[in-house]
């Protein structure tokens, strides 16, 4: 079984609950205008045969319309959602990754006790490049990254653009978002503080595979071990070379088969596209199957 471990869903309720406070919020997001996103019988339908889903929902966060009460209580129902989902699909979708409230940081905290530490269903959290206007790796966020290493579930890194941008593309910007956050936890000292962090980066970890020697001469050899801490997915839309580095820099063992699914290629998304990138690396056998199956059972142990 292929378990892909960075596929979205925006659930129907939560979906339902953010339009009745504001019923054009997706017109501000029109790729979420998917039926793949809240049609759980066309998803699965739309899913290779051997294939899961570890599901994570789009970045339609709460924080960013609502105050942090509402926040809180918004996230709380989108995870139970989730959960709810997870527990009646397990053959494809066999854990969830869920929201916190980041304008609220202690109810997020208390949401990763309650929802996350001892859940059969949820396995993780997703926390994006930026949130409030604030990089990820801010002083104000750093409680989050210490509540999981504390409990060793990991941390969904996703892109989001720099709203203090206006040449922003999807082509280009959620990588660089993606090298920053990267660069910003690493300099933050977060590995040093807590070793066994647990961090999937999107997007095969951006552009640091491809600056690797940049960040050595510049930044030094300890940091350039710690960008090595993070694991990152294969979700770049193919690419066998490109992956081919990815494997080269962070090891095998911290590459894991993801694609964004349903987006990228339309109609239902990459998976056939990036499983057949993956099939032609230039890597042993053994090494394809820990990314595509067995780096997910080591994570989640």
């Amino acid at each position: 079984m292929t378990t892909d471990v960075f596929a979205h869903i925006l659930p129907p309720k939560f979906l339902k609950q953010m339009q009745a406070l504001n019923p054009d919020i997706l017109d501000q997001f029109p790729y979420m205008k998917n039926d793949l996103l809240t049609d759980l019988q066309q998803h699965r339908q739309s899913l290779l045969s051997g294939h899961q889903q570890i599901l994570s929902v789009v970045n339609l966060n709460p924080e960013d319309f609502v105050d942090p009460v509402q926040a809180a209580d918004l996230c709380r129902a989108a995870n139970d959602e989730l959960a709810a989902t997870v527990r009646a699909n397990r053959d494809v979708f066999p854990a969830g990754v869920a929201m916190i409230p980041m304008n609220n940081i202690p109810a997020a905290l208390q949401l990763i006790d309650d929802q996350v530490a001892h859940s059969d269903a949820l396995v993780g959290i997703q926390l994006f490049t930026q949130a409030l206007g604030q990089p990820i790796a801010a002083k104000a966020y750093e409680p989050i990254f210490a509540k999981m290493a504390a409990i060793g579930a990991p941390i969904w890194l996703h892109p989001v653009f720099d709203t203090h941008k206006t040449d922003n593309n999807l082509t280009f910007s959620w990588e660089y978002e993606l090298t920053l956050a990267m660069d910003g936890i690493v300099n933050a000292g977060y590995f040093e503080q807590w070793p066994d962090l647990k961090i999937i980066v999107h997007h095969a970890g951006a552009m640091v595979p491809y600056f690797s020697e940049r960040i050595k001469y510049i930044q030094g050899e300890a940091k350039l071990a710690d960008f090595k801490r993070f694991y990152v997915d294969t979700a770049i839309l193919g690419n066998p070379k490109a992956l081919e580095l990815a494997v080269d820099f962070f090891g095998s063992d911290h590459v894991l088969f993801g694609t964004d699914s349903p987006f990228g290629i339309p109609p239902v998304g990459p998976t056939a596209v990036i499983e057949a990138a993956v099939a032609a690396m230039a890597i042993t056998p053994a090494q394809k199957q820990q990314i595509l199956t067995t780096n997910w059972q080591q994570l989640n142990r």
